[in-house]
């Protein structure tokens, strides 16, 4: 699905292809076409993986822009997705189903930690491949800022780097008049900027994003994901996200996700 994203995007895409003939087929593909290309690796070259980060390193060593994608999942909606299609896991030979899942974690772990990470546990299809095409589209010199709200009764985002609960705030939802609406409505935004509290939670965040982000663009982070957490996903944490996007737009990308709003369009 996500490769299909790519590939719909304008990118060359080549599914699992072996680490070992990453570095060829990109120097040869670069001589021959100004084209991007987008190559899918996963636990199927299991044997082949420990060649992959050295191979990221030298590529980007060598002047080639390289951005890893890591597409998570929380284990409850892999083993459904495996229950659902009955497919065998690739490693389904070293143990149980939980079992195998935890061990392509391990295997994966380095390669996750120097990834942008994408949670695709809760998200539909179309979620997942309009998430991609922003982020392609995003990339460039300077650090991406996602900023992404969620209901914290289906769980916190695993790609989230920091995450602010709040809770704590007035909820609109209990407002009779403001309850089918979200966010992203100007009736919503009035609402909570005449609460002092949510002006104060504003003004903290932002203050201490503007505080560190110097730190991760020195370590030449290519992105940072804030995930804002309320009860159901639709009034507060939509309205701080795009609150906080518009304020940092003018000095980083950014991307702006609705996990729960999002699956409802």
């Amino acid at each position: 699905m996500a490769l299909h994203a790519l590939e719909d995007s304008g990118f060359f895409c080549v599914d699992n292809l072996p680490p070992e003939l990453l570095r060829d087929f990109l120097l040869l593909e670069t001589q021959r076409r100004d084209r991007r290309i987008a190559v899918a690796v996963d636990i199927r070259s299991a044997g082949s993986l420990p060649h992959l980060l050295p191979v990221l390193a030298q590529l980007k060593g060598e002047g080639i822009g390289v951005q890893a994608i890591f597409l998570d999942a929380a284990t409850s909606a892999l083993v459904r997705r495996f229950s659902e299609t009955r497919r065998a896991h690739p490693l389904a030979d070293r143990g149980a189903l939980v079992e195998a899942i935890e061990l392509e974690r391990q295997l994966l772990a380095g390669l996750r930690q120097l990834s942008t990470v994408i949670d695709t546990s809760q998200l539909r299809p179309t979620q997942l491949r309009a998430w991609m095409r922003e982020l392609v589209g995003a990339i460039d010199s300077r650090l991406t800022l996602v900023f992404e709200s969620f209901a914290y009764k289906h769980g916190v985002p695993l790609d989230a780097d920091y995450v602010f609960d709040i809770r704590v705030l007035p909820n609109p939802h209990y407002v009779r008049e403001l309850r089918p609406l979200n966010g992203r409505d100007a009736e919503v935004g009035a609402y909570l900027q005449a609460q002092p509290e949510v002006l104060d939670m504003l003004a903290q965040i932002e203050a201490f994003l503007a505080r560190w982000l110097p730190a991760f663009e020195a370590d030449q982070r290519s992105y940072l994901t804030v995930a804002i957490g309320c009860t159901g996903g639709q009034h507060r944490s939509v309205y701080f996200a795009q609150v906080l996007a518009e304020r940092f737009r003018s000095r980083s990308a950014t991307l702006i996700r609705h996990r729960e709003l999002d699956a409802r369009d």
